[in-house]
């Protein structure tokens, strides 16, 4: 294997953190605007089945704006969800904890 000249790591470092930016930003967005899924998807544990629709819509947005070759070698907005929707809601009462 090669390693990418300098430039082009520079600019894969660059795509990486924008794609991992874009992918938060979704997470934190079903958060703000649908809490009460989120609670009660949590409360329930049918987290990702309350949230179906809504993750397909970020999802979709993900795929418009993060190349295929990145979004192949980086599950960030599967742990964009989960570090945003779950990790950071530990306080609430619910099944998983």
């Amino acid at each position: 294997m090669t390693t990418p000249h300098p430039k082009h790591a520079a600019e894969l470092t660059a795509e990486l953190a924008a794609a991992q930016r874009l992918a938060r930003t979704i997470a934190s967005d079903l958060l703000i605007y649908h809490r009460d899924k989120v609670l009660d998807g949590l409360r329930t544990d049918a987290l990702f089945e309350v949230l179906a629709e809504e993750i397909r819509e970020g999802q979709a947005l993900y795929e418009e704006h993060v190349r295929v070759e990145v979004r192949a070698r980086h599950n960030l907005l599967d742990r964009a969800l989960v570090d945003v929707l779950i990790h950071s809601q530990a306080h609430i009462p619910c099944a998983l904890w």
